[in-house]
């Protein structure tokens, strides 16, 4: 099982229509194909810096070979959606982790 992780460098002033949209379009959107579970957004409380918060959001995915799938599928379409919105006021990274325990 590994871990899909984006973690999102949002611009204070944008910090609730950020999560207002992840809560009610991005993960539900996500859901409906189901190849990403238990998706969860955390707060990253040890990296602040002022005017702005940093959330990190979590997915479970099988194998590396599905979530090219995914990506391919609709990640793609989904980071394009969150660039028209939120412009250069959300910016994000993401890791692939493994769960070893």
């Amino acid at each position: 099982m590994l871990i899909f992780n984006t973690t999102y460098h949002v611009e204070i002033d944008q910090e609730k229509v950020f999560l207002i949209w992840m809560q009610e379009y991005y993960l539900p959107e996500i859901e409906k194909k189901g190849m990403l579970h238990a998706p969860r957004i955390t707060q990253i409380l040890n990296h602040h810096e002022e005017g702005s918060s940093c959330f990190s959001v979590q997915f479970e995915v099988e194998n590396s070979t599905q979530l090219h799938h995914w990506y391919q599928e609709q990640g793609v379409r989904l980071a394009d959606e969150m660039q028209k919105i939120f412009k250069e006021k959300v910016i994000g990274f993401s890791t692939l982790m493994e769960i070893i325990v």
